[in-house]
């Protein structure tokens, strides 16, 4: 039997671009997202000559996430691709408290949930790898994407604080995939089509995922995807956050995209 890998966000961008990685490597999948489209990408995938299984379910609940851990039943998970997440563009005071909500309910909730389930058993079995999508947003204040960068800032901390709790467990390896601005649906999902870093030209999905897979199968604990995106995450630890904060408003402010940029 081939090894399992779960990947969540499976539908589009860099979740999908993983999950064509594991199929070529010779995984089956169990690929998921809360949108129709996963059956779509299911079938794409299963180009490759592996077993794909899709399920439609939202990860921002825990019944979703029970939903996927029952879809992949007794059979003992190998890899997972914890990538699903959703922004929050736009000034927070204007936010619906659904729109923030759901995104710590994604992105932290959903997430630390599906982790502690799986990685038990993996530990249990002292066999499992894990990637973990945090971004480098999570070190940059977030005006105008404020709750989206913080939920990113505990999924870094968070990685990091559950690697050293696991560090003596034999055959289990977490790793911190941190891109920046990848050319994914995120930026239209979050309506910030009219900001500055919503147009500006920005790293290929299909090369942060490889860039993950890498690291995932060295066993590292952490990857910044982008030499820009590296020097963008070492300068954040020594600047201050009010100076964070200023150049994130640059790059997210509604209306700050170049009108010759905008689609």
């Amino acid at each position: 039997m081939k090894p399992l890998a779960i990947i969540t966000g499976a539908s589009t961008g860099i979740g999908f671009e993983l999950a064509h990685i594991a199929a070529r490597e010779g995984y089956d999948l169990l690929v998921v997202a809360d949108e129709p489209l996963i059956d779509a990408a299911a079938d794409d995938l299963r180009r490759h000559g592996g077993d794909v299984q899709s399920v439609e379910a939202d990860l921002a609940t825990l019944d979703g996430v029970d939903q996927l851990l029952a879809a992949a039943g007794d059979r003992p998970v190998d890899l997972l691709c914890a990538n699903a997440g959703t922004g929050t563009g736009h000034a927070f005071l204007e936010q619906d408290v659904a729109l923030w909500r759901r995104s710590i309910d994604t992105n932290i909730t959903g997430t630390v949930y599906l982790l502690q389930k799986l990685l038990r058993t993996m530990v249990a079995r002292n066999a499992g790898k894990v990637l973990i999508t945090g971004s480098i947003a999570g070190f940059i204040p977030g005006s105008f994407n404020a709750v989206y960068n913080s939920t990113k800032s505990f999924i870094n901390n968070f990685a990091d604080a559950i690697r050293d709790e696991l560090k003596d467990a034999d055959g289990v390896t977490i790793t911190t995939l941190m891109p920046g601005a990848t050319d994914t649906e995120f930026f239209a999902r979050a309506g910030m089509l009219d900001t500055d870093v919503g147009t500006r030209e920005k790293a290929d999905p299909a090369k942060v995922a490889q860039d993950g897979w890498d690291a995932l199968m060295k066993g590292e604990a952490h990857i910044v995807s982008g030499w820009k995106n590296k020097l963008q995450a070492a300068a954040a630890h020594v600047t201050p956050a009010a100076i964070l904060a200023q150049q994130h408003r640059a790059m997210a402010e509604p209306g700050t995209a170049d009108p010759e940029k905008e689609e």
